[in-house]
Order: C-alpha cells, then structure tokens, then sequence
C-alpha cells in the first residue's frame, strides 16, 4: 500500500495527536485524554470514510503547517471555524481535499472555536501508550506533541475522490446555556450558589488548556468546608476553589480531586464549551438528573443519524455531473 510522508513546518503549543482516548484507566490514575471536541473528531472520521476512532492531529489556536514531501493522500478537517489555505486556495474548515506531494496546507485560526481536528485517509504512524496514541498533554505520554521538523508518516495512504468538498456541519445541536446537573458537593456552597451560577454570565480565562478552563464572574460562595477527602471526577465537572472561582474540567482533567464541584456539565454539552475561547462568555442552566438522561439520548440519536448522513460518499465529480440533468438547466437559459 502507499505511503505517504508530511513535513511538519510549523505546529503551535497543544498541537497533539488523539485517537477516542484511553478508557478504563482512570482507576489507576490515568486521564482518558482524547480530542477536546469529540463530535468533530467522530465527523472527520465518517466524513472520509475511516473506522471510527483513529488518530487524528488536534490543532489548537496557534495553527498549524504542512507540506506534502512524498506521495498523496486525501484529508478531512473539522472542529472550530478555522482558516484552511491549501496551496493558496483558501476556504473554512468542515473540508475533505486531496494534499499532494510539494503542496503545502495550513490551519489557521479563524472566527471561532478553539481546537481543529485533521483526519487522513490511511494510518497515522505515532508512538502509542496503553494501548492509545492519545496524548496526555502534561506528560507527553502517547502519540506526543508534534514539533516543527516533525515528519509524519501515513501508512496505507488513499486518494478518496468521491469525498471531496464541504463536509456538513451538524444541525443537531442544541446552543445557547450550557446544560448542568447540580452537585455532586452543591451542600458544601451557600443556599444560593446553584442559583448564583446559572444567573450570572462566566467569561472564559486565559488559564484554559487542555486538562480545564478557568472562569471569571461571580464567587460561589462556599461554607466552611474548602475541600474533601479526594475522590474521582470526570469531564465537564465544575470545581470550585477556595476562592470561589469555577474551573470547567476538560479532556486531560486529573483522576481524582479534592474541590469542591458545584454542579457537572451533561455530556453532549462539553464538546460546545471546549470550543469557547478565552474572553468568550458563557452561561449555565440546571435541569434535572432525569432531562440529563433524556437529553443525552436524544444527542446519541441525533449524533448517530448525522454521523451515517455524511459517511455516504457523495461520488466523484465526475459521477456527480452525470448524476445532474444538466441539458434541462442549459434548455432552461
């Protein structure tokens, strides 16, 4: 099979490779890791045809470079609204095109999101660590940052044709307020701080990496207690420290914690709020255990019709002009 071989000319901080994360060892302190945004890494995967689940490259904000060294082979790009430039042609992320050899194709940061993801066509040759190339980005455990000078090896490299052009976005997500449960610690707050959370507008802080984002706005007041006994935690929980503040707890999230966490971002929620950046301000509201359930399933669902839509190859251009009634629009003029 082909390969295909991509220097890497430039790559800013928290630019890492990630496959669906390493779960299951949580229990002896290893973080799952995985993308920031699962749905986008998910579409980029179906988008180009690829088993579910394979390593991607996540781009941060500070962008990425590549060029085409040896051989060709067919990319998706998803996650925030990005800037593309693929040899000059510019265009928005949600893309699958062909990067052939002397091409250069660069990510930029565009008008919103915070993380990119780019999937190929083939497999991503990279360090792996129990069993996942994700990377713990504080310890650099799995496939690793990628550095400038980096040269990325793709194994069975293909060409897919009939994938080419814009890949839809989903149009099952539900925006606005970001949906909590309270607690698991909410007793440990003042009578109002469940309340005070979800009237006050949060903004996003410039202490924002991949294990959390750290907010600004109102303190939620705690009672005496500033901490517990350490116990496990998971993604999109909210802690608060002894000073009030909330932190948004993220894919590299610790294993266990000791702050208190007022209440827990339901899980179709997390990826929309790792795509905030810092300055961006946000909003939470409550609802039950019971509409987190009901709400969460009908995400699946949703998540489960987009992802077989866009996994149907369009066809080639070629295939796609016969497909046409292109002798009715040239009667027609």
């Amino acid at each position: 099979m082909a390969e295909a071989e991509i220097l890497t000319v430039f790559a800013g901080p928290l630019v890492t490779f990630q496959d669906a994360g390493r779960p299951g060892n949580m229990r002896y302190g290893v973080a799952a890791s995985g993308p920031m945004d699962r749905l986008a890494f998910d579409a980029a995967h179906a988008a180009l045809g690829n088993p579910a689940g394979q390593t991607v490259i996540e781009i941060s904000l500070a962008g990425m470079i590549l060029q085409c060294k040896a051989g060709e082979i067919t990319v998706a790009v998803t996650g925030g609204d990005f800037v593309v430039d693929h040899d000059g042609n510019k265009t928005s992320s949600w893309t699958i095109l062909t990067l052939k050899k002397g091409e250069r194709l660069a990510i930029r940061a565009g008008v919103a999101g915070s993380w990119a993801y780019i999937a190929f066509a083939g497999t991503l040759n990279c360090p792996s660590w129990l069993g996942s190339q994700a990377t713990h980005s504080t310890s650099g455990f799995g496939g690793g940052a990628i550095q400038a000078g980096q040269v990325l090896k793709i194994d069975d490299a293909v060409i897919r044709e009939d994938r080419l052009g814009e890949i839809p976005r989903p149009d099952f997500v539900q925006h606005g307020s970001f949906r909590v449960v309270a607690g698991p610690q909410d007793h440990h707050f003042a009578d109002d701080a469940v309340a005070q959370l979800c009237a006050a507008t949060f903004r996003v802080t410039d202490a924002y990496d991949r294990m959390g984002m750290r907010l600004d706005g109102c303190k939620l007041t705690l009672r005496e207690v500033l901490s517990i006994p350490s116990e496990p935690i998971v993604r999109g929980a909210i802690q608060v420290s002894g000073d009030g503040i909330p932190t948004v707890l993220l894919a590299d999230h610790q294993t266990t914690g000791g702050y208190p966490k007022i209440a827990t971002i339901i899980s179709c929620d997390t990826d929309r709020i790792a795509q905030h950046r810092a300055g961006q301000d946000l909003r939470f509201s409550v609802i039950s255990c019971q509409q987190a359930i009901a709400q969460a399933r009908a995400f699946q669902t949703g998540k489960k019709q987009y992802l077989d839509r866009i996994s149907v190859a369009r066809g080639t251009l070629a295939q796609r002009l016969m497909r046409e009634n292109l002798i009715q629009a040239f009667i027609d003029e």
